[in-house]
């Protein structure tokens, strides 16, 4: 009896376990394939800031901890030099000239919240795909992608439209203007013309006025009364936005609904820091994503007290320590929590330091170590190359170092293939999947050419010539810096994309970059047997990569840069736009 029970059992217990055996690990898959996603992102910070990457005099501890649990990558490049287009390229994994997102002008950036240009809504974000892939997507920190398009509260450039379940911070960027002592940022040059335009309209007016009233000018009172209206008009058309940035530009929120107006800058880094804690704290039994988009280390460096003074560099080495302590309290939440194992980490800056951001002889910007140029040039390696880390426990090899191509444009299809979605097939997808690169199993990045621009201007391209592992690099476009050999453009603030402040090449000027990554020794026909080689075949990609380009409506137009009245996000009724609901937070 007892042997007709256990051959009972067997049969019924060999069907199962080879069904068991049949089906896909399901348990592991979901842990691999579905971790939790934290994006951590610097604004401004150079690569030669961080202490893994070479920085012995400001101390960054907590990403230097990140590097040597994961990976770290050293030819890590932003699609664009300054945060707009930059931060754009990163949502979408495309270059930031395919949705409009880049300059065809001098404004590179979106300058208003009361703009109409942003991140178009047709654009789909990874966060978008995550969203719809179940996870809870939250952004904490720096938006700068617009926010309405035709009304106050069409929101159609906001977080929410673009994936993002949760947002809190600033939908601008930071700005000294945010600061009441501190010296306005914004347009300075155009602002400075403005004043004086307004100083000689206003000198004419009260001229005329004094020669009507002494008989030394035949004048009419009719003529006079214009002017002075023509005078009080033009000023008004301009201090109603520029003498007004603090309250239009430097403003919070938490989702739809404006918090601080204008912000209380002494509070806003452990406001950020608490809600990026919370968001974890609320997410930790379900996937998530968090986009942590610092407000370190962009001017005016809003250092709290305890930080400052502590650093071997000045301000901008106290805010940057900060900023790791922050990534830090970040890091231990995520242990605290036993979500260590199943959370991707990665750390980057949108785009390189910057050189010319001085005050007082003070240098407020950031280092960009050995690579030549800084925050603005879209060719040289010191606007676009950045940090690049990544954290996975278990997943990613720890220790290791990448010396291979890759863009911050890769974290798009990654972070989708990681959530078990696809990118989009209706458009190009400039980003790879870097999973393969990471985990070491491929020995080289899948990207053979990177285009550089500035605005819609294509500075410089590169070429990764796998089989010799010579990286080349050709620039057709430079910035001519001020002064001369200075290395950067100093007299005026940026480095100008187009026109009289920059130099044309023809041939391009070519570099080796794993010979000379610092771009200081061009070379020639007579120095390099494959120049003519590697120009025709950078060449021929580029005609290949334009013909990829299709017209888009252009985001940054003057059009929709300037600030409009009616698309000013308002927490009272404008023009009475003032408010704190975080004071008793």
């Amino acid at each position: 009896a007892s042997l007709l029970f256990l051959c009972f059992r067997l049969t019924l217990v060999t069907p199962l376990i080879f069904c068991l055996l049949l089906q896909p690990p399901l348990t592991q898959l979901s842990i691999v394939r579905r971790p939790n996603i934290v994006l951590l992102m610097a604004d401004d910070l150079g690569i030669g800031d961080v202490g893994c990457y070479g920085n012995d005099t400001i101390r960054t501890p907590h990403i230097d901890r990140l590097a040597k649990e994961g990976v770290k990558l050293t030819q890590h490049i932003a699609a664009a030099p300054l945060c707009t287009p930059s931060r754009a390229a990163f949502l979408t994994g495309r270059y930031p000239l395919r949705s409009g997102m880049d300059a065809i002008n001098n404004y590179r950036v979106i300058f208003w919240n009361a703009g109409s240009g942003g991140l178009p809504p047709n654009e789909t974000t990874f966060a978008k795909i995550l969203q719809q892939q179940g996870y809870t997507t939250g952004l904490i920190g720096k938006w700068h992608q617009g926010i309405n398009c035709e009304s106050r509260n069409d929101h159609c450039h906001h977080p929410l439209k673009h994936g993002f379940d949760y947002f809190y911070g600033m939908p601008f960027t930071l700005i000294s203007d945010c600061e009441p002592t501190e010296t306005p940022e914004m347009d300075r040059a155009f602002r400075r013309k403005l004043w004086l335009s307004t100083q000689m309209i206003g000198l004419f007016t009260l001229t005329a006025v004094l020669g009507r009233l002494t008989g030394l000018i035949p004048v009419h009172w009719k003529t006079l009364t214009c002017l002075a209206g023509f005078s009080l008009l033009f000023f008004v058309s301009w201090f109603s936005s520029y003498g007004f940035v603090r309250y239009w530009n430097c403003i919070m929120m938490r989702n739809h609904e404006v918090t601080e107006q204008p912000m209380v800058t002494a509070r806003t880094t452990s406001l950020i820091l608490r809600e990026s804690i919370s968001f974890i704290e609320r997410n930790k039994h379900k996937p998530f994503l968090l986009f942590l988009s610092f407000l370190h280390s962009h001017t005016p460096l809003l250092t709290t007290e305890k930080f400052l003074g502590r650093s071997r560099h000045g301000l901008y080495g106290d805010n940057v320590e900060e900023m790791d302590w922050m990534v830090g309290q970040v890091l231990d939440v995520i242990d605290k929590e036993g979500l260590k194992d199943t959370t991707l980490i990665y750390f980057a800056s949108d785009h390189g330091g910057w050189l010319e951001r001085q005050e007082d002889k003070k240098q407020l910007g950031g280092w960009n170590g050995i690579y030549r140029g800084g925050k603005g040039m879209g060719g040289w390696e010191g606007g676009i190359r950045v940090p690049g880390i990544f954290r996975w426990p278990g997943v990613l090899p720890a220790g290791t170092v990448i010396d291979e191509p890759t863009s911050l444009m890769d974290i798009y299809p990654t972070v989708v293939h990681l959530a078990g979605g696809v990118v989009p097939q209706d458009r190009i997808i400039d980003g790879r999947d870097l999973l393969p690169l990471l985990q070491g199993m491929v020995a080289h990045s899948e990207h053979e050419f990177l285009f550089h621009y500035c605005g819609i201007h294509l500075h410089a391209v590169r070429w990764h010539q796998k089989d010799s592992g010579a990286i080349w690099k050709a620039h057709y476009v430079t910035p001519i810096f001020s002064p001369p050999g200075a290395g950067a453009c100093y007299y005026t603030g940026f480095c100008p994309c187009f026109g009289v402040g920059v130099t044309h090449h023809d041939p391009p000027l070519l570099f080796d970059l794993s010979q000379d990554p610092s771009e200081a020794k061009p070379l020639s026909a007579d120095t390099e047997p494959l120049f003519d080689t590697v120009i025709r075949k950078i060449g021929r990609a580029i005609e290949e990569h334009r013909r990829t380009l299709t017209a888009v409506p252009e985001q940054l137009s003057v059009y929709n840069v300037v600030w409009k009245p009616w698309l000013q996000p308002c927490c009272g009724t404008f023009p009475f736009c003032w408010c704190d609901k975080e004071v008793n937070n």
